[in-house]
């Protein structure tokens, strides 16, 4: 996994694991806004990322559903699913670098709000990744 994968893992990791309780989010064509800063001793500019997924009631009931497939060389440390949110922790490790990352989601219905919060330590210093996602409800599929 490249320094980029790692950070794309990383601002991008939202699982959605469903438990007992289905998410309080409503089946249809989503889109998903992350806005990305970025500070340490590397400049890297704000980056802005939207994609629109079909997410169906079937897939918020599969225990398996999630946005992103936690990546290879990240472990999820803990995570805590309600109706209403995720919070998560989780790390990566990979050659010469380390992302500690905590992330919060709200489910609001048609809409989802969150923070990914990324320390990483890496060759090329240490940077802090703070990311902000949003999420609507636009359609049916």
């Amino acid at each position: 996994m490249s320094l980029r994968s790692l950070f794309i893992a990383a601002a991008l990791a939202l699982p959605l694991t469903a438990a007992a309780d289905t998410p309080n989010i409503v089946p249809g064509l989503w889109e998903f806004t992350s806005t990305t800063s970025v500070t340490g001793e590397v400049p890297i500019p704000d980056q802005t990322d939207s994609h629109q997924e079909c997410i169906a009631q079937g897939d918020l009931e599969d225990s398996d559903f999630q946005f992103l497939e936690v990546e290879e060389g990240c472990e999820l440390l803990e995570h805590n699913v309600s109706a209403d949110g995720i919070d998560y922790q989780m790390i990566c490790r990979e050659e010469g670098g380390e992302a500690n990352i905590n992330g919060r989601m709200d489910f609001l219905g048609e809409r989802v709000e969150g923070s990914v919060n990324v320390q990483v330590q890496s060759p090329m210093g240490e940077m802090q990744m703070d990311t902000v996602v949003e999420g609507e409800r636009l359609s049916d599929c």
